[in-house]
């Protein structure tokens, strides 16, 4: 063939260092723009990011020139360092080292992009920690649930 063609959506969640609420609501919508923004510099699109406190939520599509690990090793490293510079109240941010990314369907971006819009209601109930486990679950991923979150 003359051209590559792909097609690779990729749910990615991953939280702040310990899970704590280094997220402030008055950083959230700007965080959001950065992440997309990072992930644009390395012709990753960005179909949604949002989240709350402790953790994010990004839908990318992927290119097929970048691996999954370094696509979350460059959007949590600079988005990292600019937090940490952007709000001296977060100058010590870090984010957990780990991170999820589950595939989805083009006929599930839709839905993703509804479940990432409404964090904020989801987790009235739920905790970042049962979200997380659902995920593994629900994607048949066999994990010891001691060593998951570190």
């Amino acid at each position: 063939m003359a051209s590559s063609f792909v097609s690779c959506n990729l749910h990615c969640i991953f939280s702040t260092k310990q899970r704590r609420n280094l997220i402030f609501r008055d950083m959230q919508q700007r965080l959001w723009a950065y992440l997309g923004g990072v992930a644009r510099d390395q012709d990753i699109i960005c179909l949604s990011a949002g989240g709350v406190e402790n953790h994010v939520h990004m839908l990318l599509a992927m290119p097929s020139t970048i691996t999954i690990a370094r696509a979350l090793q460059l959007i949590k490293g600079n988005s990292s360092k600019w937090i940490s510079d952007t709000f001296p109240s977060a100058e010590s941010f870090e984010w957990q080292k780990g991170y999820g990314a589950f595939s989805v369907g083009s006929s599930q971006i839709k839905v993703v992009r509804a479940y990432i819009e409404g964090q904020e209601e989801h987790h009235g109930s739920t905790t970042f920690e049962e979200e997380y486990l659902a995920f593994l679950d629900r994607y048949g991923i066999e994990c010891d649930e001691r060593y998951v979150f570190g």
